[in-house]
């Protein structure tokens, strides 16, 4: 492949030497042909591959659903006519896009089917028995994934039923211990707004039924059947991990220990909000999700520690592949890495990666390629089709192509300069520690440009000092914290890890201090109003293209990129935002700021809130300005209302009581309430509760001909993590 991307490249400059000397500037056809000659030399079309089976995915939750049959009797057929019709390219290529297309949506719709599990149809409280699946130690009591053996509620599918509840107070319960007690639980949630986090759908893919908290203590109890292997040994790790995470935290105490247990066990419910807080302010909170930073600290630890030991055995060093050798033991700790922490789905696509790499090493080949990187994420999507939804998923696998993008054009650029005599010790060291210094920056400048978007689309969050966090934090993590921690676990079985976990401890306390700077600077952390999915595919084109393309189609990225911004920057904001239980409303007052009215959740309201762009928090006294209460309901008005509702004023009308209904439904123009509404109420628009089940929440937008209705559910959606909140 090297001496591919080799001949590639001279073939390239001599062409445009030549034509600059000889010959008139080529036609656009010839410039294109010659532009997609250089992209098949440097094997580009295989990353295109792993792009197209992302289509298909996207495509399988875009529409309703569908069975798996079709897709992947298609896919054959197309990849079968694709091996037929080699010779003719263009036909090749169409059957190869339709053949990875329909590979994905295939994917997806094996993956849903796979992992259906009952789901809670109708919220209630009662006594509960099971298995004690997971546990996590919070900063107040505790979560669990309860796998329930024995209950009275009602639920919708079949299976194994999982709770996730929280514990006031977990007492002496442990991972894999059969419990019983009291619980309310609630089907998983939707989305609280269009286009928000739907964590209904995440559930579901997690196997997860209902969640809920208990209402006493659980006590523990004789199982009347045997756990089965397969949850004893889960359950045997999971202790495993929450007792190396009380021990690390307990070793170096406070926030630093509640963060460096989170690193090496991914159980991150020590941490306080504040904590989290600034770390999102300084635009390091990555380094708490253990990911691909993490990984490569932990093989790359593994990998050149152990190089370098077996280099200063001359027989070892001469007789055998000390580098291969080094990079399956690397391989190998960063698969135990993966399990001990929880193996969630960033650790295990940064697991494949790092794997995917190691292994070209062993085989010779180039570690860091566009092709490897892939190959990796059609493995994940393979698995996992879902995670192609998810920020995660998204933010990891973007990073990574922007940096080996930069990291091959940089590389190009190397061939083409004159060369140069060897420096001597002291320009070497000076050199070293330039480029120690630039990667940093170039690599996190890199990574946030890349991962912008997502983050900004997601969680509606800009961070203008995220580079100056970076750069004074990773250093600390990759120098001290991670090797630290790799060196702790390792001799945790013999009780001598208290000094690796204390230095690792130290570290730490130092990335806190610097994100606490960070965040102390004004306007370390912005609202960014959030975008539709439109502007969001608009960017993940110009950057798929800018980075996978090593030609002057490159610079085709550009419209895409444009449009996308226009659309990000001057993003369309409902005038109306409906809860999805019909306990209140926000309203676009005069000032374009949102009103809140009635009574919903914190955590819908600082959604609402973060998606309009608004930093202001849920219990700031101008978010009741306008509205006005009693106990049968509220009432607002619509400053500029369209002419259908102009009749009557704009006024928005909230019912809680139904002793409210006869003067709102006469005098309202759009009704919302939580209430089944009588048939005599008939007001312009009415949102009860029979419509908040067929459609979930609501976001409308007043235009000149009358409402733009956006809903969480569409009217023919029926996917199966909906089955809690049927359609009337």
């Amino acid at each position: 492949m090297i001496v591919a991307d080799e001949v590639a490249d001279r073939a390239g400059r001599a062409r445009r030497a030549g034509r600059s000397a000889t010959r008139p500037r080529p036609s656009l056809r010839a410039a294109l042909a010659d532009a997609i000659a250089l992209e098949i030399a440097r094997r580009r079309l295989f990353s295109w591959g792993a792009v197209l089976f992302g289509a298909g995915i996207l495509l399988f939750f875009a529409i309703a659903d569908a069975p798996a049959g079709p897709p992947l009797l298609a896919s054959a057929a197309a990849a079968l006519a694709a091996a037929l019709l080699r010779a003719r390219f263009p036909l090749f290529l169409l059957f190869c896009a339709i053949a990875w297309i329909a590979a994905g949506f295939s994917a997806a719709a094996l993956r849903q089917a796979s992992v259906a599990a009952p789901i809670l149809a109708i919220p209630g409280s009662g006594p509960v028995a099971g298995f004690v699946e997971s546990l996590e130690p919070r900063e107040r009591g505790a979560r669990i994934v309860l796998r329930v053996v024995d209950h009275g509620f009602s639920l919708s599918g079949e299976g194994a039923f999982r709770a996730r509840v929280w514990l006031r107070d977990a007492g002496e319960i442990a991972t894999g211990d059969y419990v019983v007690g009291r619980v309310r639980l609630l089907p998983p949630p939707q989305a609280v707004r269009p286009g928000g986090y739907d964590f209904a759908k995440e559930a579901y893919f997690a196997g997860i039924g209902a969640v809920g908290n208990a209402l006493g203590p659980l006590a523990r109890a004789e199982p009347p059947l045997p756990p089965g292997l397969a949850l004893a040994a889960s359950a045997r790790l999971d202790r495993l991990r929450t007792d190396a995470t009380v021990r690390i935290a307990d070793l170096v105490g406070g926030q630093a220990g509640a963060v460096a247990a989170a690193l090496l066990t991914g159980k991150r419910g020590l941490i306080t909000e504040e904590t989290n807080e600034a770390l999102r302010a300084a635009g390091v909170y990555h380094i708490v999700s253990i990911s691909g930073l993490h990984m490569v600290l932990v093989a790359g630890t593994v990998f050149f520690g152990l190089r370098a030991l077996l280099a200063l055995v001359p027989t070892l060093a001469l007789g055998w592949p000390i580098k291969k050798i080094a990079a399956a033991c690397a391989i190998l700790a960063g698969g135990l890495y993966c399990v001990f922490s929880g193996s969630a789905v960033a650790t295990e696509r940064a697991f494949v990666m790092t794997t995917i790499m190691l292994g070209a090493v062993i085989l010779d080949r180039p570690a860091l390629s566009m092709r490897n990187l892939a190959l990796a994420a059609l493995v994940v999507l393979a698995r996992e089709p879902e995670t192609l939804v998810g920020p995660s998923f998204q933010m990891s696998f973007s990073a990574v192509a922007g940096l080996i993008a930069a990291a091959e054009w940089a590389a190009a650029r190397r061939r083409e300069e004159a060369p140069r005599p060897p420096p001597g010790p002291l320009e070497r060291v000076a050199r070293a520690a330039w480029l120690f210094v630039f990667g940093i920056l170039t690599t996190t400048l890199i990574a946030t440009l890349a991962t912008g978007p997502f983050a900004a689309y997601h969680f509606q969050i800009a961070n203008p000092y995220g580079l100056l966090g970076n750069v004074l934090a990773l250093p600390i993590v990759s120098i001290l914290v991670m090797p630290a921690g790799v060196l702790g676990m390792a001799l945790m079985p013999l009780g001598l890890d208290a000094p690796a976990f204390v230095a690792m401890g130290f570290g730490v306390a130092q990335v806190l201090a610097v994100a606490d700077a960070v965040a102390s600077v004004p306007g370390s952390r912005i609202v960014v109003a959030g975008f539709s999915a439109g502007a969001l595919g608009a960017l993940v084109v110009a950057l798929l293209i800018a980075a996978l393309c090593v030609s002057r189609l490159r610079l085709l990225a550009i419209a895409p990129a444009l449009v996308g911004l226009v659309l990000a920057v001057a993003p369309a904001r409902p005038h109306l935002l409906v809860d999805r239980e019909g306990r209140g409303v926000a309203l676009r007052a005069g000032d374009g700021r949102l009103v809140v009215v009635g009574r919903p959740g914190e955590f819908t309201i600082v959604e609402w809130l973060r998606a309009d762009g608004d930093a202001r928090d849920p219990a700031d006294p101008s978010l009741a300005v306008g509205s006005a209460c009693d106990p049968l309901g509220c009432v607002a008005r619509v400053p500029a209302p369209p002419p259908s509702l102009a009749e009557r004023e704009g006024a928005v009308a909230l019912v809680l009581d139904e002793a409210a209904f006869a003067e709102d439904c006469a005098r309202a123009a759009i009704v919302v309430t939580r209430l089944r509404a009588p048939p005599t109420c008939t007001p312009p628009l009415l949102i009860d509760r029979a419509t908040l089940a067929r459609s979930g929440a609501l976001a409308i937008a007043f235009v000149e001909d009358g409402m733009r209705i956006d809903t969480v559910r569409r009217a023919d959606e029926r996917r199966p993590w909906l089955r809690a909140h049927p359609s009337p």
